[in-house]
C-alpha cells in the first residue's frame, strides 16, 4: 500500500506539488519477448496498484528489453517475501534484478487520502470526503470544526470528481416557508442551475432556491409504483414534481402544488420538458387552500376528462392498455364519456382523487386538518367509502422508540378522529440524525373524518 507522503498538517492552502512521491520497488529486467510468459509466471508477486504500470521500459536504454515491477513486499535482490515459484523461475531464466523506483503525483491519492493528510491529526476520525451529487453539484455538508478548511476540501472534491462543475456547503438549516437550503459556494462555478434524470424524467431546478434531496429517488420511486395510469394524485406539496413528473408521464391525473414561486417555476418548465400535456395541472398556493380546490377543480374538469393526451410507450404508441385498467376506485367513467358505457348498477356515483402526497415531513401533519369536512354533503354520493374516499401519503419525522404509535396518534390529533388501523402503514424512508427518522404513514382518509360538520 503506498501512503501519503508526510505533509505539514493544519494547512488551509492546497499545494498539489506536496503530493509528489517517489516509490523504491525492485524489478525484473527481462527480454520484451518474455513479458506475457513472465507476468503470468509471476502472478501476485508483480506489483499489482490501481493506476500503476507494472510493466516499463527499460532503465538501461536497451529498447528490446523491460522492466516488470515487483511487490512493494519484495525488499532485496534475494527476493526476500517472493513465493518459492518465483524465486525458482528467476533462477532457472537468470532476470537480472534491478531497484528501480516509480512516481506518484497528487492526481493519483483519493480525496480521502488528500483530506486526511491535510487535516490537523484530531479531526481526522471523521474527516470529510463525502457529498451528495445534485447534477453538476456536490454537495456537502461541512461541521463546524472543518470550517477552516471549507475552500480547501471543496476544491480536492472538485478536483478528484471531473463530472462535478460546483461544490457546495449547506450554511443554514432547512428554510421553513420554502424548503430550501442556505448554501456558499466552496469550489468552481458558481452556479445553481441543475439538470438531474430520475424516475424516467428530466428536472431542471435553480438548487439554491428549491428543495431536492437526490437521496429520496427512491421513495420517489415506491410511491409512484403504487399509481395506476387511471388514478388520479393530488401532490400537495410538490417541489420541482419528483412525485408528479413520473406519474403525470405514467398517465395519471395528477394535480401538484408548491408555495414556492421557484418550484412552481421550475414544475411548469420540468412539465415542458418531459412533454407532459392535459394531465398535470400545476398550482401556486398555500397547501390547505390547495387541498380543496384541488378537489373542486378536479370534479368540475372530470375525473379523466377527454382531451388527456396518454402517455407514449417506448415504440410510440399510446400505452391504452395502462391507462383504462379499471380498479375498484377507478370505475366510473368521467361524464363527458357516453353515459352508455357506465354500469349505474355496480359503479360508485362519485370520483375524486385517489392519492394524496403530502412530502413536507417537518410540517406535513400540521396540514392534515385540511381533510376534516373535505366531503361533508357527500354522504349520499360516497356510498363506498372504503373505495370512494382517498388514500392519504404524509411524510413526517420520529424520534420515538414507537414510531408507529408516535406516528399514528399525531394524525389522529390533528384530524380530530380516529384512523382506520386496517388501512395505516408505515414505512420507513431515511435516518436524517442518529436519533431522528423520516417516516411515510399511508392511510384512507376515514369517513367519520370526511363527513365531519
Amino acid at each position: 500500500m503506498i501512503t501519503p507522503p508526510v505533509i505539514q498538517r493544519g494547512l488551509f492552502t492546497l499545494d498539489r506539488s506536496l503530493f509528489n512521491k517517489s516509490v523504491n520497488v525492485m524489478a525484473l529486467r527481462i527480454p520484451a519477448s518474455m513479458t506475457m510468459e513472465c507476468k503470468k509466471a509471476l502472478g501476485t508477486d508483480m506489483l499489482l496498484v490501481p493506476k500503476i504500470r507494472n510493466v516499463v521500459d527499460s532503465d538501461d536504454g536497451e529498447k528490446s528489453k523491460r522492466l516488470i515491477l515487483l511487490s512493494m513486499a519484495i525488499s532485496n535482490k534475494d527476493l526476500e517475501g517472493a513465493s518459492e515459484k518465483t524465486k525458482e523461475f528467476v533462477k532457472e531464466h537468470g532476470f537480472e534484478l534491478a531497484e528501480t523506483q516509480f512516481q506518484v503525483s497528487y492526481d493519483y491519492w483519493t480525496a480521502d487520502e488528500v483530506v486526511r493528510a491535510i487535516l490537523p491529526e484530531e479531526l481526522l476520525v471523521e474527516a470529510p470526503s463525502s457529498f451528495t451529487t445534485v447534477g453538476h453539484i456536490a454537495h456537502m455538508n461541512l461541521k463546524d470544526e472543518y470550517l477552516p478548511w471549507k475552500h480547501l476540501i471543496g476544491q480536492v472534491i472538485l478536483d478528484k470528481n471531473p463530472n462535478l462543475k460546483t461544490v457546495v456547503n449547506k450554511t443554514d438549516s432547512i428554510d421553513t416557508t420554502f424548503r430550501f437550503f442556505k448554501m456558499e459556494v466552496l469550489a468552481g462555478e458558481d452556479n445553481m442551475i441543475a439538470e438531474v434524470r430520475e424516475s424516467g424524467c428530466r428536472f431542471k431546478f435553480d438548487f439554491a432556491h428549491v428543495y431536492w434531496n437526490s437521496r429520496l429517488h427512491t421513495e420517489h420511486d415506491r410511491l409512484v409504483k403504487m399509481f395506476k395510469a387511471s388514478d388520479a394524485v393530488c401532490d400537495v406539496m410538490a417541489g420541482v414534481g419528483p412525485f408528479a413528473m413520473p406519474a403525470a408521464k405514467k398517465g395519471c391525473n395528477v394535480y401538484a402544488n408548491d408555495l414556492n414561486p421557484v418550484s412552481y417555476k421550475y414544475m411548469l418548465e420540468n412539465a415542458k420538458l418531459n412533454k407532459i400535456q392535459n394531465n398535470l395541472h400545476i398550482y401556486n398556493m398555500d397547501g390547505r387552500e390547495f387541498i380543496r380546490k384541488a378537489v373542486e377543480d378536479l370534479e368540475k374538469n372530470g375525473y379523466r376528462p377527454a382531451n388527456m393526451v396518454m402517455p407514449t410507450n417506448n415504440k410510440g404508441k399510446k400505452d391504452t392498455k395502462a391507462a383504462t385498467t379499471p380498479t375498484p376506485s377507478t370505475e366510473t367513467k368521467p361524464e363527458t364519456e357516453p353515459t352508455s358505457e357506465v354500469s349505474t348498477s355496480s359503479t360508485p356515483a362519485f370520483k375524486t382523487f385517489d392519492h394524496f402526497v403530502m412530502n413536507l415531513p417537518a410540517t406535513a401533519i400540521e396540514f392534515l386538518d385540511a381533510f376534516r369536512g373535505l366531503f361533508k354533503g357527500r354522504e349520499a354520493q360516497i356510498t363506498q367509502p372504503k373505495v370512494q374516499l382517498p388514500m392519504i401519503h404524509c411524510h413526517c419525522f420520529s424520534k420515538s422508540e414507537t414510531p408507529e404509535d408516535d406516528v399514528r396518534e399525531r394524525v389522529e390529533s390533528v384530524m380530530g378522529g380516529k384512523l382506520e388501523r386496517d388501512s395505516v402503514h408505515l414505512h420507513w424512508v431515511r435516518k436524517v440524525a442518529p436519533n431522528k427518522d423520516m417516516y411515510c404513514i399511508s392511510f384512507r382518509l376515514p369517513a367519520e373524518i370526511a363527513f365531519a360538520r
